[in-house]
């Protein structure tokens, strides 16, 4: 746990990068000491392990859920979730609505898109997501509103191919905004940059990123 690199990171952020501090494996404390100076968005990647750090923290933390989510792992987080990062297929989109309309809430999600060129990270197509919007069940869908889009680049050390990725979903986000988001206020984050790559990321037109082993130190890969 690094507070001097928060501190650091946090003064560094442009007013309109949000900071999300990604506490997946981390312990209650270490979440309480950055809550305790000001840190209110917090991300994991596990559903079980997100609703228990919910029962036992603040209730005005905003947590956001960042791994692949599991269908049969929505209701862990459906009844408080301030942000889903990674909907990643239709099928998941339509089941977390089910379970938002079943804790009347409109839950706020982000399209997951497959930027890489690593075949083991999750996301949409331009193309697939061009066709669920164009879906009319989509259209019938009351209980998510979608608020952006998320990426991940390629783990590498060429800097021109991580940012020519970012580039990539930034031209993503602005084609879908204007084609079919252009009412929608909400629709405006970009998710994109984690500890190696955020300022990138930045440069590249983010809104949010997404910084664990920086701050919380390197994960523990034994949970």
């Amino acid at each position: 746990m690094n507070i001097g690199i928060y501190n650091k990171i946090k003064e560094s952020l442009p007013k309109n990068v949000k900071l999300i501090a990604v506490s997946k494996t981390k312990p209650i404390e270490d979440i309480e000491k950055l809550y305790n100076i000001g840190q209110k968005s917090f991300g994991e990647n596990k559903a079980q392990e997100l609703s228990k750090k919910h029962e036992t923290l603040n209730k005005d933390i905003e947590w956001h859920f960042i791994g692949h989510l599991q269908k049969n792992k929505i209701k862990y987080i459906a009844p408080f979730v301030s942000l889903i990062h990674s909907i990643d297929s239709f099928s998941l989109l339509k089941e977390v609505n089910k379970f938002a309309t079943k804790n009347n809430r409109i839950i706020p999600c982000l399209l997951q898109f497959h930027i890489a060129t690593e075949e083991t990270k999750f996301g949409f197509s331009l193309e697939e997501c061009v066709d669920m919007l164009k879906n009319q069940e989509f259209q019938s869908l009351k209980n998510i509103d979608i608020y952006g889009v998320m990426g991940m680049a390629t783990f590498t050390d060429d800097e021109q191919q991580v940012r020519i990725e970012f580039k990539n979903l930034k031209n993503i986000f602005e084609k879908l905004k204007k084609e079919f988001f252009s009412n929608n206020e909400n629709f405006k984050e970009i998710s994109m940059g984690m500890t190696h790559d955020y300022k990138i990321a930045i440069e590249e037109g983010c809104t949010m990123i997404r910084i664990g082993s920086a701050i919380f130190g390197e994960r523990d890969y034994s949970k």
